[in-house]
């Protein structure tokens, strides 16, 4: 009995806790201005803010609710707590154990929020995959991580959505990237961006010997270009004409656009929108995406830090890697989280995947 109390008495001070860290009246009071804001004849006319309100409004309203929801149920087996009798009460006592065992792994799941208060970290993804070295091998690696991501995100219901892809020759992919959109779906997959190493038996040569295949995972925050600073003078712009199958569909004037970042050497560049000036914004977009991401990557106070070094280590940043022979073994190299599921974790499993980014979260907060 007494160790039952003990965990009650645990679970109202973590909660307190939670409460003040989160400031759920203050998170309260600005959920009920934006749908007050919702509410306003007009608010659908400007459909990209509108959106925006309504991704916020509905993130804060779920965040509120999972707690008060826990905060009713730590109430409650504190008062049964009161009144029964560990020998008198067997099955109500049986049911405030299982009540409390209940509580303590919901209360493992919402602490996770505790640790995504990051200024981006509600925002939506944009999840990259680059294949590296390594041929056919490489490219099918490519395909199988995104594939690992997709179903993660989808199980964890977020909505996806395909933006690029370049197939590989023979299979697999050289590049692409998906659009991911849910709670808190930066601050989750932000801990997934690195290189991600498998070491296998090749399915793509005669004797099937073990080969090392290499992918890149970039992830990186949707947001618009005017939310970060960008010099004028740091940006070198190229147009040129976007590239097609033929037919009227092919682009007869200058529309692409290629955008490097000189101080960083950052290149992006886009060609999906008919004029110049869509192609434009969007590059701009996504130049932003990569310097708020590589800033929160390498935890660097502005985006005036970043410089070549941490763009050039990025492939040299091995997050993890999936062992399929000869054992079997996914293991990260930053918190040493290892499971041996590794078609689970291949499967995109929620358990399996969440377990990895949670340690790596944490391990962020401790070494604060």
């Amino acid at each position: 009995m007494q160790q039952t109390l003990d965990t009650i008495e645990t679970l109202k001070k973590e909660l307190e806790d939670a409460k003040k860290f989160l400031n759920l009246s203050e998170m309260a009071t600005r959920r009920d201005g934006l749908a007050e804001q919702m509410n306003q004849p007009g608010f659908w006319d400007d459909q990209a803010h509108a959106q925006k309100i309504s991704r916020e409004h509905g993130l804060l309203e779920n965040t509120i609710t999972s707690w008060e929801e826990f905060e009713e149920n730590v109430k409650y087996v504190d008062e049964l707590s009161g009144v029964i009798n560990e020998v008198k009460d067997e099955e109500e006592f049986n049911e405030l154990k299982e009540k409390t065992t209940e509580l303590q792994q919901t209360f493992e799941k919402l602490e996770i929020q505790l640790y995504l208060n990051g200024k981006y970290d509600q925002l939506p993804v944009l999840l990259s995959v680059h294949a590296g070295a390594g041929g056919t091998d490489a490219q099918d690696w490519g395909e199988m991580v995104l594939r690992m991501y997709t179903r993660y995100a989808e199980s964890k219901g977020w909505k996806t959505e395909l933006l690029e892809r370049s197939d590989g020759e023979e299979a697999g992919l050289k590049s692409a990237t998906i659009r991911i959109e849910g709670d808190f779906t930066y601050g989750f997959l932000k801990e997934e961006a690195g290189a991600h190493r498998l070491v296998r038996l090749s399915p793509f040569n005669i004797k099937h010997t073990r080969e090392t295949s290499f992918c890149l995972v970039e992830v990186m925050p949707e947001i618009e270009a005017g939310e970060v600073e960008i010099k004028d003078e740091d940006l070198k712009v190229d147009v040129y004409r976007a590239s097609g199958h033929g037919g009227q569909s092919v682009n007869t004037t200058d529309s692409a656009v290629r955008i490097k970042h000189l101080p960083t050497g950052i290149v992006v560049q886009c060609q999906n929108e008919r004029s110049q000036l869509q192609n434009k914004q969007q590059a701009m977009k996504a130049l932003a995406s990569k310097l708020v991401s590589l800033k929160e990557q390498h935890h660097l106070e502005e985006l005036g830090e970043i410089k070549g070094e941490h763009v050039e280590g990025s492939w040299g940043n091995q997050i993890r890697s999936y062992v399929m022979h000869p054992y079997q073994m996914v293991k990260d190299h930053r918190t040493k989280h290892e499971s041996k599921q590794i078609e689970a974790v291949l499967d995109g499993d929620t358990n399996e995947i969440d377990l990895f980014i949670e340690r790596s979260l944490k391990s962020h907060k401790e070494s604060k």
